[in-house]
């Protein structure tokens, strides 16, 4: 998957817990395997907090270390998800359903019409 749907892999883990930006994004590449640039990632969170599918509170730290923002989930945010959750089943399913994927498929990539 890729940054356009970024907003899901957020809001998949703050249904786990409330986090911080930095946490979110390290557990995005440890448990999904991918890395979004830290601009891109800033950029979703803060449109995910402009239209209330998160909020944020500043957490106060121990220990001497910097105050972090953390984000948590919404009513409406966990709504956003089951949308989304629906609309990624139906796209898998549109894609791979009618596929079977025990037959061999022969494709001439030199004469392909695609642009890839």
């Amino acid at each position: 998957m890729t940054k356009e749907v970024m907003w899901l892999y957020i809001l998949r883990l703050l249904l786990e817990r409330p986090m911080y930006a930095y946490e979110i994004k390290k557990q995005i590449k440890n448990r999904f395997k991918w890395e979004a640039a830290t601009v891109t990632s800033y950029v979703v969170f803060y449109r995910l907090k402009r239209e209330g599918y998160v909020t944020t509170e500043w957490v106060e730290s121990k220990e001497g270390r910097p105050n972090r923002k953390y984000y948590a989930i919404t009513e409406k945010g966990k709504k956003l998800f089951k949308d989304g959750h629906k609309f990624m089943e139906e796209t898998m399913e549109n894609l791979f359903g009618d596929i079977d994927i025990d037959i061999d498929i022969d494709i001439d990539i030199d004469n392909a019409d695609a642009d890839f």
